[in-house]
């Protein structure tokens, strides 16, 4: 598994970070939900929680192989902000607890699931798209107008607290804010490989846009720096083809991969993305 990683990584560029100046490695902590964890991408970490589906091909796995990191990973399906101090399974203790004075890089990417965002945007807008054949209006906005963008302007004070809080627990570390990939087209949709019509693209489009605008706005505030997946991603996203998309549609096109989540590609992608935003 950790050759296939490697060689993975390989191909696509990702050289290794020198570790510390003793010689030890740099102790990395991945923290965030599941566009971190990676569910149903075969293999879990073993020894990780059955709930959290983290899996051995995400992308700090792919980063720590690429690097010689010591890698120590907490993200968790489903996780939101609040779980970063607070447990979210038995088995789950909050993410936080990795955090130490020898922490040396962290990534943090979490936010969409707070609220159920992410879910209710996938279940709803697709539940109410899947007769919209004839591409007719944009019946999600319809319904939830400007819920989750008052949500997520709500909850900004919460991410930035919360990051703040990450410099507080790991005072010696550097710290990157992953913001989300692009999940759909910049024009147009797919019905019915993403159904949903052209007018519900756009108004879930946007919103991720705001999630992201968020993301950056309070890791910038807040002495973090913010990595920007979503515009390396544009053309990558789930109306794609198989051979060329890094998100998998509602019905993944690859096995090993998980509904609107980055397939197998997308997550070593992602690891170049982070790899190059620590070697700036």
């Amino acid at each position: 598994m950790r050759k296939r990683l490697l060689l993975i990584s390989a191909l696509l560029g990702l050289t290794a970070i020198p570790g510390t100046a003793d010689g030890s490695p740099i102790r990395y902590v991945a923290l965030g939900d599941s566009y971190t964890s990676a569910p149903g991408m075969f293999t879990p970490v073993p020894g990780s929680p059955p709930l959290c589906t983290r899996s051995i091909f995400n992308y700090p796995n792919a980063l720590a192989a690429a690097t010689g990191w010591e890698l120590i990973d907490r993200s968790c399906a489903s996780a939101m902000t609040e779980h970063m101090t607070v447990a979210q399974y038995a088995d789950q203790p909050p993410q936080f607890d990795a955090l130490d004075a020898s922490t040396q890089i962290v990534t943090y990417q979490a936010g969409g699931d707070d609220n159920g965002m992410f879910q209710t945007l996938v279940l709803s807008c697709v539940g109410l798209n899947v007769t919209n054949a004839f591409n007719v209006g944009a019946p999600c906005r319809d319904m939830f107008g400007s819920r989750f963008d008052d949500e997520i302007t709500a909850g900004a004070p919460k991410i930035g607290a919360t990051i703040a809080e990450i410099h507080t627990r790991a005072p010696n570390a550097e710290v990157y804010v992953l913001g989300y990939p692009a999940v759909l087209p910049e024009v147009g949709s797919c019905w019915p490989q993403v159904p949903l019509s052209d007018g519900d693209v756009a108004y879930t489009r946007d919103i991720e846009k705001h999630l992201n605008a968020v993301l950056r706005e309070q890791a910038e505030a807040n002495g973090a720096t913010y990595v920007d997946l979503y515009t390396p991603t544009i053309g990558h996203d789930t109306c794609r083809d198989a051979a060329t998309r890094w998100v998998e549609p509602p019905i993944p096109g690859h096995l090993n991969a998980n509904p609107v989540h980055p397939n197998a590609v997308g997550q070593v992608v992602t690891a170049q993305i982070v790899r190059d935003a620590i070697g700036r």
